[in-house]
């Protein structure tokens, strides 16, 4: 991506999508690659599948520019068509899923610290994504949105097409859920959940 397409608005290269051109698609691929990988990632909890639904993401940019809303944020819909993809996939998922440990050893590492530490902190990282991993799909998906999209409810809310009350239930019982499983203290997990679901 050169750095006048960096500056390009999300609008601007769906317009040009819409006239087939698919360098645009090229850039938002560029733009949304992380985004979308690391959701589906955190969904469904296994690399190849996660990849493929990066893939499909973009074929539907793709084949829906025509029908994509100039006017509104172009995240929200790419999270709306990745959430639901992950849904389709673990509908569908005939194979063993990876266990979460492997899909671990894909994430970015911390930073260098001292051996007590990094050692400690791979000991919360692990029960923060058993504990996310045991959560039923509905709040596991409100949870990855949320800490690791920094999201807000209502983005959420829309993302889903739920009301914003059912959206606050989800993550209200999937803090619940977390706290009986890994404690009461949570105020690291947004920390732990951004850069290690």
């Amino acid at each position: 991506m050169s750095r006048s397409d960096a500056t390009v608005p999300d609008s601007e290269l769906i317009r040009r999508l819409q006239e087939a051109d698919l360098d645009a698609l090229g850039v938002l691929f560029e733009r949304y690659r992380q985004r979308v990988y690391r959701t589906a990632l955190a969904i469904v909890r296994d690399p190849a599948a996660a990849e493929d639904i990066l893939q499909d993401c973009f074929l539907k940019v793709y084949a829906n520019a025509h029908r994509i809303d100039t006017n509104r944020p172009l995240a929200p819909w790419l999270y709306r068509v990745t959430v639901n993809l992950s849904y389709t996939w673990l509908t569908h998922a005939r194979h063993q899923r990876t266990p979460l440990e492997q899909v671990s050893d894909l994430l970015p590492g911390p930073m260098k610290q001292a051996p007590d530490q990094v050692t400690e902190q791979s000991e919360i990282r692990q029960n923060v994504r058993r504990a996310i991993a045991e959560l039923s799909l509905d709040q596991r998906v409100v949870v990855v949105l949320y800490y690791l999209n920094n999201l807000s409810l209502q983005d959420i809310a829309e993302i889903l097409d739920l009301p914003v009350g059912t959206v606050k239930s989800r993550l209200f019982y999937a803090r619940e859920n977390l706290r009986a499983a890994l404690g009461s203290n949570l105020g690291w997990l947004p920390e732990v959940a951004h850069g290690y679901i």
